[in-house]
């Protein structure tokens, strides 16, 4: 699918009027691809809201920074497969000329994008993905992930559970690396917290039934049942996880990585109780409820996940670089990413570590009862913020060789 951005002729046209013919020619065209899951697992909370989310970018540049410029936005399924998104990045690249691509949601995805992006002095941007080898040992200069990880989703939600004493955990986790990332730094969080793991078991992506998972976890007697999986996943695990009783038989459940439109999914009746970390929640302060409510208006009436508000403020971040250095080339575009300050509505203290990494502050939440909630997108209660600094892994811990001296 292919769109030109909305606004693009009024601002040719402006720029025309302001500055004459030369203007098209000082400015360089940029044509970003939103590589995401168009219709699976993760569709929901990426996906064609993900697409929304670049096109509001966009035309948020073209008003301010960009005026002037040609933008085009592209999308494709990446199916969740490693192959499928690596041959269509070097089709991007090598014959539709693409400057960027954004989201990618899977972490399989994305580390095999990753590698092609540095071949092709291409920049991409992580708003879906959670594995922290993107900014480990598989980082790049050209490479930027923006809203959590892995690390960030873990850190929160161990440290919470484990004060509030869910000592002993169990994991139910999907096979692929991003499972088992969060289920490895969870594990390390935890028992750096005087926990302990009590088992896991691993399940097949997409997977419709979790009764032998859900199982093994409540024979396991650990304490907490922690889901390390996302999107429909998680929707299913969690609506069996109450038929089976899991809370009721006095075991505590955890959502490693869950977003708004699994909320929506699950409902607060089947969802109530359970604590998460969040990069992104739609009605955090005024900023956040205008975004929102613009995306609604833009797309199908929903409110944004923090996955799409992530590609939001990534695809604004590149394209504010690319009006800076009037340039499209990977590496003069990247140094000036890193060197501009992140200012937009998604989020708080945001900075761009050498290795790639965007911290900023990530919040822990709590899902409301159906009592407390007083309306239709009223699903969480802010229960702590954790700083920026102390939300993502230390740079002293990364294995990125971009660090080396």
């Amino acid at each position: 699918m292919t769109m030109h951005a909305r606004g693009l002729a009024a601002g040719l046209c402006l720029g025309a009027l302001l500055a004459g013919p030369a203007v098209a020619a000082d400015k360089p065209a940029v044509k970003i691809g939103v590589l995401t899951d168009m219709s699976g697992t993760y569709a929901a909370m990426g996906g064609p809201g993900s697409v929304a989310a670049a096109q509001l970018a966009i035309d948020d540049c073209l008003a301010a920074e960009c005026k002037g410029m040609t933008i085009e936005l592209v999308s494709a399924d990446n199916q969740n497969k490693a192959d499928v998104g690596a041959a269509r990045a070097r089709e991007w690249f090598d014959r539709d000329g693409v400057t960027a691509i954004a989201d990618l949601t899977n972490s399989a995805v994305a580390l095999a994008v990753q590698g092609i992006a540095r071949e092709k002095n291409k920049v991409v941007l992580f708003s879906g993905p959670a594995t922290t080898a993107l900014t480990n040992k598989e980082c790049s200069p050209l490479g930027f992930h923006w809203m959590f990880d892995t690390y960030s989703q873990s850190a929160g939600g161990a440290k919470a559970t484990v004060r509030a004493g869910g000592k002993t955990w169990y994991f139910i986790t999907v096979d692929y690396a991003f499972g088992h990332s969060l289920e490895a730094d969870t594990s390390k969080a935890v028992k750096a917290l005087g926990g302990e793991v009590a088992g896991s078991v691993r399940h097949p992506l997409n997977a419709p039934d979790f009764a032998s998972y859900l199982l093994q976890a409540q024979s396991s007697g650990a304490q907490v049942v922690a889901l390390s999986n996302g999107g429909q996943d998680t929707v299913n695990a969690v609506k069996q996880a109450r038929e089976f009783g899991i809370v009721e038989g006095g075991q505590r459940l955890v959502s490693l990585l869950i977003f708004l439109s699994d909320l929506r999914a699950l409902g607060l009746e089947n969802a109530q109780g359970l604590s998460y970390v969040d990069g992104f929640y739609w009605d955090y302060d005024d900023a956040t409820r205008n975004w929102s409510a613009r995306f609604e208006k833009a797309f199908r009436g929903l409110k944004p996940t923090m996955t799409q508000a992530g590609v939001y403020s990534s695809v604004l971040h590149y394209l504010r670089a690319v009006a800076a250095t009037g340039s499209t080339d990977g590496k003069v575009v990247a140094d000036k990413m890193r060197e501009l300050p992140i200012k937009d509505p998604i989020m708080r203290n945001a900075s761009i570590r050498p290795d790639g990494r965007v911290i900023h502050d990530m919040y822990l939440y709590e899902v409301k009862k159906p009592g407390e909630s007083k309306g239709g997108w009223d699903y969480s209660k802010l229960v702590a913020t954790i700083p920026a600094e102390e939300a993502f892994q230390p740079l002293a811990d990364s294995t990125c060789p971009l660090l080396k001296p």
